[in-house]
Order: C-alpha cells, then structure tokens, then sequence
C-alpha cells in the first residue's frame, strides 16, 4: 500500500497550476507558520481538484485487500487505503465472516487522515443505509426487524441493521418482564414509534407488535364464539369483584355475583388461580372484545318455585350472612337470601344497630313477610317468629291493673316505666300527680326510681301503653265511674281529704268522685286562697267546673261565689235600683236562711 497510483490514474503533476499562480502561493505560505497536515490535507484535495471531490460524507462501495490485525484493509479509489474494525462487519453477539476480495460498502469519513490513510466506517455505512430504509418503513407505518443487543437506563438497545434504537421497558411486552434475557440477541419484529435523524433518535416497541397479534386472533377467537355457549378455561387472576379466565387467548370476566347463587363474599373462597373452570358465555360485546361469564347459570335456580316454598307467614330457620345499618341477610338455603330490616328485628329494641341484635353466623327463626320471585327478593321479619310482647302484656294487665315498674327516662310530657315483658309504658305529665302543674309533676320522680302505676289503656298496633300514677291516690276512682256521677257546673257538698300546698283534695260524699281544688280556686279573694285554713274533714260546698284527662271532676270555691253573686244580683238588685252589692247579698243571704 502507497501513496503513489497505478498506472494510467492521474498523478500530482497531471494536474499543475500555471507557474504565476504556484508562485504567489508559495510565496504565501513563507510568510506564514509552517502548515499542520490537516491545512496540507486541504491543499492536496485543492490540488488534485474533482479527484476527491463528493467522497467525504458518502457510501461508498470498496473491496477488501487485506485483513490485518482485527482489521479490513479497504480499498474505495481513493490515494490511499483504508482500515475498518472486523467488529463493525458482525451482527451484534456475531463473528465476523470476511474474505479478501469482497465487495463491501462503507462510509467515507475523510480522504485522508494524519496517517495518510482514508478514514472510514463500516458501522456509519450500515446506519445511512438503515435510516433511509427505516425512514421509508416509519412512514409507510410498517414493521421493521431488529435485535435487543444491550440494557440502558429505562430499557434497552436495539439493532436495526445498522442503525441502533432504544427499547422503553414498558414496550417489551404486554405484561412486565422481570428476565429478558431469552429474548435478547434473536430478530424479531418491532414497531417504530419516533424517530429523529438530526438528532439521531429512534424509539421502537415490541409491545406493540404483540397487542396488533393478540388483538388479530382476540378478533378470530371472538368470532368463534356466542352467547350462551358452555366452554372451559383456565382463571388467570382474581380480583375483589371476581375472576379473569382465559379462553384460550381472550379473557372473560367472571364477575363475583355470578359465580355461585349462594352469597360469596370472595371469588378466592370458590375459586383459585390456575383452576380450570367450566363456564357459560353471558354477554359478548364485539366492539370492546368484553366478555362476561358465568358458572351458576350452569346450576339449577333456587329461585324456581321460591313462593310455594317459602310462603308469607311461614316460620324458618336461617343463617345471618351479613350485618348492615339497615338490617341483616339471612340464608334460608344455598342462593336464598331475605333481608330482616332493622324495623323487623324486635318488639322491644328500636333504634339499635342489628350487630347488637344477631351476629354473623348465627341461626335465627325468621317469618316470611314478602317474596318476589322476578326480584328474586323476599323480606323477612325476625320479630314476627317471636311472641308480640304487647299483646301479651295486654292479656296479663288488662285496664285497671296495678302494675309497677322503673322509671327508665323522663321526656317533657311525660315518665316511660319499664314494665314486665321487656315493654315500656308511658305516664303523662297530667296523670302523675292532682293538684300540681305537668311540669311540677315531673319533678317529683327521678330516672331509676320504683314507682306504681294503674293500666290506663293498651293499644297493641302502635305498641302503646298508657299508665296514671294519680289515679293510685286516695279515693281512688269513684263508683258510677271516674265522674261519680256529678256533671260539669253542679253545685256539690265535698269532705277535705288532704290539706296540700297546691290545694285540697276532695270527695264528694262518702264515696263519691274524688277531685281536686286548686289554691286559686279556694276564694275569690287572696286571702281566702290559703289551704291552710281548711281541715281534713271540713265539709263545704264546691262548684264542678270540669273535669280532667281521666275523667276525674274539678271543684271551685271561687266559681261557686261568682255563681251565687250573678244570680243573687240576677234576684234582688239591677243596675239601676241604687242598692249597694253588700245589700243585695245581706237580704239573699237572709232569705236563704230564714228558708
């Protein structure tokens, strides 16, 4: 190898300047510094003129002369030779396989370097080449083959024939792959997502390639197939709300509800991963390639026949499957369910989370209140299976019982006593004591307190019991009645029972009504409103002036004086006649006695 060309190529003196021109130029170089070979480089290709013109840069096509240490000596019609790596001629993990005398293409890089030789590459021939094939096969939206030769950061490198490009790790497969080794180092087929040549950036996608696979024979599978028909297949995964099957290619989803008619609260307690089940096709969406499954349509309803099985006012024993705000589930056998609302959980405990009535697991008798076979629904009643224990109070402690009990809460019209049964009764603020306001009454008993009480009434649809704890005062209630026979605005002859702060409690004869009169009521004047001034057995008359809740008669002193002087003024006096009311009253009271 030299510098000198053979014979009949054209040589430095072949191709001089005019004598004039060589001289200035020379002359020019004396006065400045001594050329570097890059500058003599320059002037050789200025000297030799269109020789070398449009190598640089450019593909060439040359034959191999030699190989000499790992090196292909590489001649392309330039002076000089030049020295490609045999790396750059294997594929990527290949032997090279060169012979003198090949024909092999390469990249011009310079003509000449400081060595004398021509620079060139092998590795820049194969990438030119590639990038105007792959720019054709990007536009054109076609595949193109490559090798995964290397890891980066955040994937790895793949070799397009010549031109190198970056694998993202999330485009190697359809799901993550923790080995890729297997799969490295084989041509396979990808798909170019961006590239970039003036930057020189090519991003592909194996991933891709396999998506626009599976979706070709998804697309064939689910032609194949049709609603309603029974296959078998493998569970790939479960989640939460049910299980993926595959079906040999395509998944379908095999939704929790539709495992089993019995409650399942988890796909995992029916089913596990790598089982093979035997499933019906419910629904097929060939637009989305969605497919819904299901494995208790290949079972017998339970729901078939469900009223005659289970008719309304039918008491049956349950399981509680689960516990809701609303109410608990209860299993009357595998796939029938009913629902206790927390309303129909008890007699007695309203306002109570179920959790504090049944618990999960637990065998209850339950009633059957409604079923609807086309909602596959029926409503259970947990009280209902139980003795109503208000009815039962009603037939042991019929009105006029005396009953006792504590006091379990005090509200602002009136005490509720917990009474025998688990039942409550309630006392209104009027029946607690006479001769006090409702508010004073309620004062007098505290939450906890024993107290006696009389069955006022029971009413056993609302679940209500009306208690009177006055009415256990003395006297009682009178004979004839709770009015003792007297009617409203009758004037009548009463005994003191009780001398009290708020009045007297008094009774009409011996055993008549019993009522009372309140302190305003003792006169009409403030001074004759003392109840102190009356004993226990003084007798007096009273005017009726009504009567209260239970039917018990209000007496009035002060009524009765009013009475009397609007009919004695009635009698003896008018407005006009000039007599004083002392008068009128002296000469009634005088006629009344003389009589």
């Amino acid at each position: 190898m030299g510098s000198s060309r053979q014979s009949g190529q054209k040589t430095v003196g072949d191709n001089r300047r005019p004598a004039k021109q060589t001289r200035r130029k020379t002359e020019n170089m004396a006065t400045t510094a001594m050329p570097s070979r890059d500058d003599f480089a320059a002037l050789l290709n200025e000297t030799l003129g269109g020789e070398n013109e449009g190598f640089e840069g450019r593909v060439v096509t040359g034959t191999v002369t030699a190989i000499e240490n790992d090196h292909a000596v590489i001649d392309v019609g330039l002076k000089s030779e030049g020295r490609v790596p045999l790396r750059e001629f294997a594929a990527p993990g290949q032997k090279a396989e060169l012979n003198v005398g090949d024909k092999v293409e390469v990249y011009v890089d310079r003509v000449e370097n400081h060595q004398g030789e021509a620079m060139l590459s092998r590795d820049r021939a194969r990438r030119e080449a590639a990038w105007d094939k792959l720019e054709t096969e990007f536009t054109a939206g076609n595949r193109v083959e490559g090798v995964i030769f290397g890891r980066v950061k955040g994937g790895f490198t793949v070799d397009l024939g010549g031109a190198v490009a970056f694998l993202p790790g999330s485009q190697v497969d359809i799901r993550p792959v923790r080995d890729v080794t297997p799969l490295m180092d084989i041509p396979q087929p990808f798909q170019i997502l961006k590239m970039d040549r003036r930057r020189g950036n090519i991003v592909v996608s194996r991933r891709a390639i396999l998506e626009e696979t599976r979706a070709e024979q998804r697309s064939g599978l689910i032609q194949s197939l049709a609603e309603g028909q029974v296959v078998e297949g493998v569970v790939k995964n479960i989640t939460d709300y049910g299980a993926f099957v595959d079906l040999g290619g395509i998944d379908g989803l095999l939704h929790v509800t539709d495992i089993s008619y019995k409650r399942v609260n988890h796909p995992s307690e029916v089913i596990n991963i790598g089982d093979t089940v035997r499933v019906q096709i419910i629904r097929i969406n060939r637009d989305t390639q969605r497919i819904s499954l299901g494995m208790k349509q290949l079972e017998a309803d339970p729901w078939e026949g469900a009223g005659a099985k289970y008719p309304v006012g039918g008491v049956f024993r349950g399981r509680v499957t689960n516990i809701t705000e609303y109410g608990a589930f209860v299993e009357l056998e595998a796939g029938i369910e009913g629902l206790v609302h927390v309303s129909e959980m008890s007699w007695t405990k309203k306002n109570v989370h179920p959790g504090k009535i049944v618990s999960t697991s637990q065998e209850v008798d339950v009633a059957v209140l409604e079923v609807d076979e086309d909602k596959r629904r029926i409503s259970l009643g947990l009280k209902q299976a139980q003795a109503n224990p208000w009815s039962a109070f009603f037939e042991q402690n019929p009105v006029g019982t005396e009953v006792e009990g504590e006091v379990k809460n005090a509200t602002e019209f009136g005490l509720f006593i917990g009474l025998d049964g688990d039942v409550d009764g309630m006392v209104h603020m009027s029946d607690i004591a006479w001769g006090v306001t409702g508010e004073e009454a309620l004062n007098l008993h505290r939450k906890g307190e024993t107290v006696r009480a009389v069955v006022l009434d029971v009413d056993v649809e609302k679940e209500r019991i009306s208690l009177g704890m006055k009415q256990l005062e003395r006297g009682g209630v009178a004979k004839g009645g709770a009015s003792g026979g007297v009617n409203k605005n009758e004037t009548v002859t009463v005994t003191v029972l009780e001398v009290r702060d708020g009045g007297l409690e008094v009774q009409v004869g011996d055993d008549g009504a019993t009522g009372f009169i309140k302190r305003t009521d003792l006169g009409r004047d403030r001074d004759e409103q003392r109840p102190e001034r009356f004993q226990v057995g003084q007798k007096f008359d009273a005017l009726v002036i009504g009567f209260d809740r239970s039917k018990k008669p209000n007496f009035s002193i002060k009524a009765l004086q009013l009475h009397e002087e609007k009919q004695a003024v009635a009698q003896y006096g008018s407005s006009d006649s000039g007599a004083s009311l002392g008068d009128i009253l002296g000469e009634a009271l005088k006629l009344k006695g003389d009589r």
